[in-house]
């Protein structure tokens, strides 16, 4: 797939900084040039943490679209618990300051690695 790669990464916890085991991540976003795919599931899909909480998405960067900035959809569901439904967006977006769902809490950490770029993000989740 055309685009520039990256891997996104973190853990999901609870508020008391607990792993939260085969938590339900569902991702989707656009393509580099900005499309979803409306029809299908390219570049939609879900994962679950390992036994640490910790999970990794390898995909593409997403392309911005009018009235939008550079960001992944998300959800998060921890076994049994209530989903989470939120988005990540890129450090760094000249979009950022005009996308009126853009919240600073919600960028990813950006590093350059030998095997490309690498997103970092820790979910936080409140647990009944």
């Amino acid at each position: 797939m055309a685009g520039t790669r990256i891997a996104v990464v973190g853990r999901v916890v609870t508020i008391d900084c607990r792993p939260a085991p085969r938590a339900l991540i569902d991702v989707w976003h656009a393509d580099a040039r900005g499309e979803y795919d409306n029809a299908g599931f390219t570049l939609r899909g879900h994962q679950f943490t390992d036994e640490n909480g910790q999970y990794r998405l390898e995909t593409v960067m997403p392309g911005v679209y009018p009235g939008r900035t550079r960001h992944i959809h998300v959800k998060v569901q921890a076994p049994r618990q209530p989903v989470l439904t939120t988005q990540l967006y890129f450090p760094g977006e000249a979009q950022n300051r005009r996308d009126g769902l853009f919240d600073s809490a919600l960028l990813v950490a950006m590093r350059e690695t030998s095997d490309g770029k690498v997103a970092e993000f820790d979910f936080v989740l409140r647990t009944m």
